[in-house]
């Protein structure tokens, strides 16, 4: 081998050598971190499932006047003793029975141009009673009146249990939340790559009191009809997705 031909190749191999590092590096080149100028997707759904309530609250109570502070409790106490006595033979356990207000307030006439004169005093005693047999519903509002109460605020149907509700809404809120992402994600020329975050907001909630009027003494011999219908369990959910091309 010639002189120039030793140089030519000790200057390939220089070249070589120097090529390999740099494209090592290239190949060795660390991935961008997960989620770094990614293309996200951000969206909410829920999921609804409605159900038979099997319980049931009311709030119900005695309101009594009297002339004196003393007079109105005593014979709030003697009434409010008779309600809480049918409660028990109408099946209601102690422990589904509450105390949830207790009030004694003056009472007073006002005439224009007048001060305002005492007329007496009003005791108020509210319970708020659990009923976990919804057929001796009616039968139980009854006995409470027929006792004494004259006061029926509202009534409130719910679950003793209502995980398998939630359960069945849940699996309905994913099945919506996946159908949007795909959706959103086809319209916009992209594919769901994978499930970054899911969160839950709320779950299980009582619905609402729905308001009584305040009963008189029944004078009718068959019970009062209360229809539980169905009540809804709803669960919300929110999530993140990564999407790609």
């Amino acid at each position: 081998m010639t002189t120039l031909a030793r140089a030519g190749a000790f200057g390939l191999l220089i070249a070589a050598s120097a090529a390999a590092p740099a494209a090592l590096a290239q190949a060795a080149a660390p991935a961008a971190p997960p989620g770094v100028q990614a293309t996200t997707l951000n969206l909410s759904a829920y999921g609804e499932t409605r159900v038979t309530p099997d319980m049931a609250t009311i709030n119900l109570g005695v309101n009594t006047e009297a002339a004196t502070a003393a007079g109105a409790m005593q014979a709030n106490a003697a009434q409010m003793t008779k309600v809480i006595a049918a409660l028990k033979r109408a099946g209601i356990a102690d422990k589904d029975v509450q105390t949830s207000n207790l009030n004694l307030s003056a009472q007073y006439d006002y005439v224009q141009n007048e001060p305002p004169k005492l007329r007496g005093y009003q005791a108020s005693n509210q319970v708020t009673i659990v009923v976990r047999d919804l057929a001796k519903l009616g039968q139980a509002v009854d006995a409470t009146v027929n006792a004494g109460a004259n006061q029926v605020n509202g009534i409130n149907f719910g679950l003793s249990d209502p995980s398998a509700a939630e359960n069945a809404a849940r699996l309905q809120a994913v099945k919506a939340l996946a159908a949007k992402a795909n959706l959103y994600a086809a319209a916009t020329g992209y594919k769901v790559q994978r499930l970054v975050t899911l969160s839950e907001g709320g779950g299980y909630t009582p619905p609402s009191p729905v308001p009584m009027l305040a009963m008189a003494r029944f004078d009718k011999a068959e019970s009062t009809p209360v229809a539980a219908g169905e009540i809804a369990v709803r669960v919300d959910i929110s999530a993140v997705y990564e999407l790609g091309r």
